[in-house]
């Protein structure tokens, strides 16, 4: 996997990619405080199934503004989402402000902004509806009846899938790099 320091402003970012640069990219947002090799099982499966992959290694301090000038220098016009915990917040608020930028969002452990969470709060009530093709992924911490409420707010293709676990990178990597595939595809 190559590691890339990009500048935007006055940070920088650390970007590990792999894949073919030829083939469709898949950019996954992990969550908050997670080390930088979270994705890596996720990662290989995606690369196997020859999907281009860009993880960043922190979510710390990223913004919309931010992630276009990453995959700007890379190269990227568009690509596909995926995130767990705060990565999935984030992934949520790009794919609802980017429209022809993103063409699938993958969001595990977390549903739209704007509709009611697991402790019934709505973190972003004036987030925007989503209007590409999604899964989110039901997990412990995401009961599946409010995963299903995130449908209200996506205008495009949407399906739930259920995993039973806390971190999905890690304890089901097989099952969360087989939504991204499947969502990734263009069928």
């Amino acid at each position: 996997m190559e590691t890339r320091r990009i500048a935007v402003g006055d940070r920088a970012w650390t970007v590990r990619i792999d894949g073919s640069q030829f083939r469709h990219a898949v950019v996954l947002l992990p969550d908050a405080g997670a080390p930088a090799d979270v994705y890596d099982a996720v990662c290989a499966r995606l690369n196997t199934s020859d999907l281009r992959t860009i993880v960043l290694e922190s979510i710390e301090g990223l913004d919309t503004a931010t992630i276009y000038a990453i995959l700007d220098d890379l190269g990227v016009p568009w690509a596909n989402l995926a995130g767990y915990g705060a990565g999935a917040d984030l992934a949520w608020q790009l794919a609802a402000r980017g429209f022809g930028r993103f063409m699938g969002l993958v969001a595990a452990g977390r549903g739209h902004p704007a509709a009611p969470g697991a402790d019934d709060t709505v973190a972003d009530a004036g987030c925007p509806a989503v209007e590409i093709p999604t899964t989110v992924v039901a997990t412990k911490e995401l009961p599946r009846a409010i995963a299903e409420s995130a449908a209200r707010h996506v205008y495009g293709e949407f399906r739930v899938t259920q995993v039973d676990v806390t971190d999905p990178p890690v304890e089901a990597a097989q099952e969360f790099a087989t939504e991204i595939v499947l969502r990734s595809g263009q069928w």
